[in-house]
């Protein structure tokens, strides 16, 4: 995590800051819960402006500003981006203009991508937004010069984490469809493809729900098991080093308190944020952002 510091040091205290574009980013907020158990969270999903994953990166840039700085203004002593698109484009201008350290998911999911890969090449499911991008990308290419990456825009399993269609027929054929690139042709039909990735990242903050669903159809299309890598479980295991090594992490000797803001609470809000979540819902408010702050 880095970000602009003014040399003040936050409250080891203070509440952690998590935003996504919509609920996705509440499987990050699940895997910081696991393993970051005594922190305060608030977390901010702007489902009132999902997706992001299709929009101009000038309009994610603002977009994400105006949660940052609501979260910021209520004292939160580190930002976790949860959303792939805005970690993909707007990480930049965040750490420019806030005086927190900041982190992504990005990064921490191409280095367990790397690790899982075994010098193969990586797979990616992501929005329009971060495939377009290429975060993936060079956030690969930073970490190791062999490994290449096959992005894999999957824009319909957001759609259907929202409506909690995560198994039967329809999300069985969205997930195969969208796994077709990753395996070569089908010599011999009815047998395993060959596989022309070591690992499949999911970049996506819904796309979790989906994980073991993708499991099984990569064992189908190649006869094995090929790693399904988890960006939001590396992103909670780097948080947690940060506030080991930085002296931040809260000492309380209960489990941390969640808190969360939302722009839209539309009727369906409960049963969708419960089952990102993957448990009961904390304290809930809604939130006028206003004016996007200009990027």
């Amino acid at each position: 995590m880095n970000g602009q510091r003014s040399g003040k040091q936050p409250s080891a205290d203070a509440p952690l800051g998590v935003f996504d574009s919509g609920l996705g980013g509440l499987t990050v907020v699940h895997a910081l819960r696991d393993h970051c158990p005594n922190e305060d969270i608030i977390y901010l999903g702007d489902n009132a402006r999902v997706p992001y994953g299709t929009r101009s990166p000038d309009t994610v840039i603002r977009y994400a500003l105006t949660c940052a700085h609501e979260l910021a203004d209520r004292g939160v002593k580190a930002l976790v981006v949860a959303c792939n698109t805005v970690s993909s484009v707007a990480l930049d201008e965040l750490r420019a203009q806030l005086d927190l350290p900041i982190t992504g998911v990005i990064v921490p999911g191409a280095r367990a991508a790397v690790d899982a890969s075994g010098g193969h090449r990586i797979g990616v499911l992501g929005t329009v937004g971060t495939i377009t991008s290429g975060a993936y990308t060079r956030a690969v290419a930073s970490l190791s010069g062999r490994a290449e990456v096959i992005g894999q825009a999957a824009p319909l399993l957001v759609a259907l984490a929202e409506e909690g269609w995560m198994s039967g027929e329809v999300p069985e054929l969205v997930v195969k469809r969208y796994l077709d690139p990753f395996f070569g042709p089908e010599d011999v039909p009815g047998m395993p493809r060959r596989a022309d990735v070591g690992c499949v990242v999911l970049g996506c903050t819904h796309f979790p729900l989906f994980r073991e669903l993708i499991v099984h159809q990569m064992r189908e299309l190649g006869g094995r098991g090929i790693p399904v890598v988890d960006s939001a479980i590396q992103t909670a295991l780097d948080v947690r080093a940060f506030l080991h090594d930085s002296g931040l992490g809260n000492s309380q000797a209960t489990s941390g308190t969640l808190q969360l803001l939302v722009t839209d609470m539309p009727a369906s809000f409960e049963e969708v944020a419960g089952r990102f979540l993957g448990a009961a819902l904390g304290r809930v408010e809604q939130v006028d952002l206003g004016k996007p702050t200009a990027g």
